[in-house]
């Protein structure tokens, strides 16, 4: 897909990667794109920035969710490409105990990393399939396909959207849905800086800048490519441990142990 002319909606777009990949599909000539976060100021701030229109919405609201797009469609005629990029992480509290997270961190993490691709998904589908296409990308994390030392909820929630992804892929992909996801590592926005990112194992490749991220997002968008990886070591790092797995777990136990001492 090539966003010129197309009807764009993202969400988590009032700073980091939404913010840029607004600001990057807007300079592609997007005929509209929509900046959709909880925090409404800065959402507000985004659009203004590149003609675009601002929504308030916490997307675990399902209905809410629903609401947008309905809205939207009526007022635009389609949603041509929705990216799900709102998303949270919290590192364990103890760290050498991956079940220390108390259960409402587990929950909003559930809520906020997965089901809000699947209220969006529930909500745009019927229209991508009337239409005969449609695009829908998921920001997920390099996490979701290794793993996120030190950050169990994290990495378990961005497993499960993987999963998600994968099955509205195979599903929909004879439907003229196109669906890829954005797993980047170690990205220079409000998250990364919750930590010391010296001590962060996601960082070791690099860490990119958000309009580095939407770049890799245009050419993924116009390869049609499910997996976009924005940083290209991630795809090796796949492949040894699909190969090996007991290798691969070995090598992150070392690295474990190597990030403990930073």
């Amino acid at each position: 897909m090539h966003v010129k002319d197309k009807v764009v909606v993202v969400t988590g777009a009032a700073e980091g990667i939404g913010a840029a990949l607004a600001r990057r599909f807007a300079a592609e000539g997007a005929a509209k794109v929509v900046v959709v976060d909880r925090n409404g100021e800065g959402a507000a701030a985004t659009a203004a920035a590149i003609g675009g229109e601002a929504v308030t919405l916490d997307v675990t609201d399902g209905p809410a969710t629903a609401a947008m797009v309905a809205d939207i469609e009526a007022r635009h005629g389609r949603i041509d490409l929705i990216c799900c990029n709102a998303g949270i992480g919290d590192a364990d509290p103890d760290k050498d105990d991956p079940t220390s997270s108390p259960d409402a961190v587990w929950n909003r993490a559930w809520n906020v990393n997965l089901m809000a691709h699947v209220h969006a998904a529930r909500a745009v589908i019927p229209g991508m399939v009337a239409r005969g296409g449609g695009y829908i990308l998921n920001t997920v994390s390099a996490a979701g396909l290794l793993s996120q030392i030190g950050g169990a909820v994290y990495s378990t929630t961005k497993h499960a959207a993987v999963g998600f992804a994968e099955s509205l892929a195979i599903t929909l992909g004879d439907q003229g849905i196109k669906v890829s996801i954005l797993c980047p590592q170690g990205v220079d926005t409000a998250m990364l800086r919750q930590g010391d990112a010296a001590s962060q194992p996601q960082n070791l490749d690099g860490v990119m800048t958000p309009d580095e991220v939407a770049e890799a997002v245009i050419a993924g968008l116009a390869a049609e490519t499910f997996l976009i990886l924005p940083h290209e070591q991630v795809l090796t790092y796949m492949q040894r441990k699909a190969g090996d797995y007991d290798r691969w777990i070995g090598g992150m136990r070392r690295l474990r142990a190597k990030m403990a001492q930073a």
